[in-house]
């Protein structure tokens, strides 16, 4: 039958009793489930992370104005990478990177949550915090 239609015979089940087979164009059916795949693969968000640098003095004015860029990324649907650097010896003030950091978050709190609390790696602190839903 599948031959005088020019069509495929496809055997669906092999294990059921008698075996399931259908008639389909087995060429149309790949292309079908590629264009499927494609279509899930585009509609998954993709994930950014950005970054802002602030130093463990970072004055008022530098803090807010970074603070905007980080709810502008947290309102686009991006993780914000927040990331204190310490140069020289100002790593002997981490306690004050870690409460820059902590304040950033809070001011942060109505747009993101932090993902991932401060976190010191050699001579950077950093932060993770990502958008709300």
């Amino acid at each position: 039958m599948a031959g005088d239609l020019g069509l495929d015979l496809v055997e669906i089940s092999p294990a059921a009793n008698p075996p399931v087979c259908k008639i389909i164009d087995y060429q149309k059916f790949l292309y079908d489930q590629k264009k499927r795949q494609k279509e899930i693969k585009a509609k998954t968000a993709k994930i950014v992370v950005k970054e802002i640098r602030l130093g463990p003095q970072t004055d008022e004015h530098d803090f807010n104005f970074k603070l905007k860029h980080a709810i502008k990324f947290l309102q686009e649907g991006n993780k914000v990478k927040i990331d204190i650097f310490f140069r020289g010896r100002t790593i002997l003030y981490k306690e004050q990177g870690e409460t820059k950091l902590l304040q950033f978050a809070e001011a942060l709190f109505e747009y993101g949550k932090p993902e991932m609390m401060p976190k010191l790696e050699g001579k950077r602190m950093m932060m993770i915090i990502a958008p709300k839903k």
